[in-house]
């Protein structure tokens, strides 16, 4: 494990890291496609600022929610404080920030929707690196097969001795699997179906790796991550079968395949 790295007087957090670094690899392919859909690249910076600010708070209030017990006698230095970053309370307040920007942009509609797809996957398997190399706690449970791992230099270490599921490797290579498919997906289907399909991804990633990790079950033998995997799934399916309905295809029609095609024989 490698939770700091020191340059001199110096001292940097590889979560933190590989937090902003997350944010870079986003950037990039937001500007990316930017370019390619005929919008301002340099958008980008500004998307991105907005995802981080409104990430930042998501995640640390989501955290403080979930953990009220173990924080409520010191509140106010926990807000604070440069750990608990919880995934789900990052990407509703990353999301919440975007929608405040593109609403001021007047790019608030399912072009937004697909651009941001294979950006959030990508952000998601690096942040995750983060997660891998500082040891935070999001590994899994005790288990001595081929490729188990301790962390007894983590910020959360494991027990001495003690080997578990690497998870967060296996949401590394899922989720970057993930982002180069919706990459290659992103002009072949109608408008907002590729973030359905993130959507639907995303959600059995976290919903299958939570059987392995040491959350504690909520309700029906599930983890709160489990439940909130399940309405994401269910978000992303009833979206592609009421468009399938709707217009009997997934297929981006042919209007809207000229018009991408357009501004991006100019870049």
């Amino acid at each position: 494990m490698i939770p700091e790295i020191s340059i001199g007087p110096l001292t940097l957090q590889t979560f933190g890291l590989m937090f902003a670094a997350s944010f870079i690899v986003a950037g990039w392919i937001v500007h990316k496609r930017l370019g390619e859909i005929g919008k301002p690249p340099d958008w980008a910076y500004e998307m991105v600022f907005a995802a981080l600010i409104g990430g930042l708070i998501g995640a640390r209030v989501y955290f403080l929610a979930d953990n009220y017990d173990e924080v409520e006698d010191d509140l106010l230095g926990n807000i604070f404080s440069g750990s608990g970053l919880t995934w789900y309370g990052g990407a509703v307040g990353g999301a919440l920030g975007v929608i405040l920007w593109a609403w001021w942009r007047k790019f608030l509609g399912m072009q937004l929707l697909d651009l941001a797809a294979p950006a959030l996957a990508a952000g998601y398997a690096v942040g995750r690196i983060g997660c891998q190399l500082s040891g935070d706690g999001d590994y899994g449970k005790p288990w001595d097969g081929l490729w188990a791992m301790g962390y007894p230099d983590g910020t959360v270490p494991t027990p001495p001795g003690v080997t578990v599921h690497p998870t967060p490797i296996y949401e590394i290579l899922v989720m970057g699997f993930g982002a180069f498919m919706l990459w290659h997906l992103r002009d072949r289907f109608r408008l907002g179906i590729l973030f359905a399909i993130y959507l639907i991804y995303a959600g059995t990633e976290r919903f299958l790796v939570e059987f392995l990790r040491t959350n504690v079950d909520v309700a029906l033998g599930l983890t709160a991550a489990q439940l909130e995997s399940l309405a994401i799934i269910a978000g992303g399916a009833i979206w592609i079968i009421v468009v399938r309905n709707r217009y009997g295809t997934l297929a981006r029609p042919a209007e809207q395949m000229a018009a991408a095609e357009v501004p991006a024989k100019r870049s």
